[in-house]
């Protein structure tokens, strides 16, 4: 099958590679053409603007994006729809926000062109690993483009499902990404407190890779915690400064709306807040309470 890709980040540009292992033609736009000349030498089209990327796409054509959510979203579709025909399918695989994606949709519908939204899993490991897919979108033009999802995904009968309509498949990520949080929080805590009990000595990576197997807390996120305790034992070179790209934030929002208890999800998002504030007011404000009240020691800067 045929596609275009627009938007070359590591992950699109892996999943450009995936898909010309798996047979597929692909037509590749970035912005930085040192982006594009790298999956040109993998056996891409290179395109010099999204009015070229179309050009070379037969109809009915698929494209493929993969830019941050927002206005870089925004901007690329409304772009592309000036330059797509009737028939032709602008599949979202970023993660943007699964109202936006209704809207985007809705909006698109009205001119012939079809929004398919795909929730995509796997970061830079999709290449090898392949990429867990949650697409939403109508069933005929998701139909259409379902080769592309089957050479995406881990093998063509595993990581891929059509979840729902238009903003469904960005919705399933969204909680995804919420779940991602909370397990990571507790691993987090848990290391935390093996490794604050110093009598014993405890090897962490060693823990780690025992846990992988025959554990019940055995994942792929275990995985990568035990490389990063076999590199880094004591992850001396990294500061304590977790960020968050939205979806935590987005799922937290759902759940207040729903009236659905998320407090795990809900606290490893605060947390990660937290580790953002160095000396913080809140930490000093309660140190001083405890002098007030109680006349405990406090330390001065």
């Amino acid at each position: 099958m045929q596609i275009g890709m627009v938007g070359l980040g590591r992950m699109g540009s892996n999943m450009v590679q995936r898909l010309l292992r798996g047979g597929h033609e692909v037509v590749a736009f970035d912005f930085k053409d040192e982006a594009v000349q790298a999956v040109v030498k993998e056996g891409a089209a290179a395109a010099s603007s999204l009015g070229d990327l179309v050009d070379q796409l037969s109809a009915p054509r698929a494209v493929w994006i993969m830019v941050p959510a927002g206005d870089a979203t925004q901007n690329t579709i409304d772009a592309l729809a000036e330059v797509l025909s009737q028939g032709d399918a602008i599949i979202d695989g970023g993660n943007a926000n699964y109202k936006d994606s209704m809207r985007r949709a809705a909006s698109l519908k009205g001119q012939g062109t079809d929004f398919i939204d795909s929730g995509t899993s796997g970061g830079i490991w999709g290449l090898t690993e392949g990429y867990s897919l949650m697409v939403g979108g109508e069933a005929e033009a998701v139909r259409r483009v379902e080769p592309v999802f089957h050479t995406l995904a881990p093998a063509p009968d595993k990581g891929y499902a059509h979840v729902g309509p238009s903003g469904a498949g960005h919705f399933v990520k969204m909680v995804h990404n919420g779940i991602e949080y909370g397990l990571m929080q507790a691993y987090a805590e848990g290391f935390d407190l093996l490794q604050a009990k110093e009598e014993f000595s405890l090897d962490l990576a060693a823990i780690a890779n025992v846990w992988r197997y025959g554990s019940v807390v055995r994942s792929w996120l275990l995985d990568l915690t035990a490389e990063a305790l076999e590199e880094d034992p004591k992850l001396e070179a990294l500061k304590a400064y977790v960020d968050d790209s939205g979806e935590g934030r987005w799922t937290v929002n759902e759940a207040i709306e729903l009236a659905v208890p998320t407090p795990v999800i809900a606290l490893s998002l605060l947390e990660r807040f937290r580790s953002r504030h160095e000396n913080s007011f809140a930490d000093r404000l309660l140190a001083a309470m405890r002098n007030q009240f109680g006349g405990h020691a406090v330390r001065k800067t």
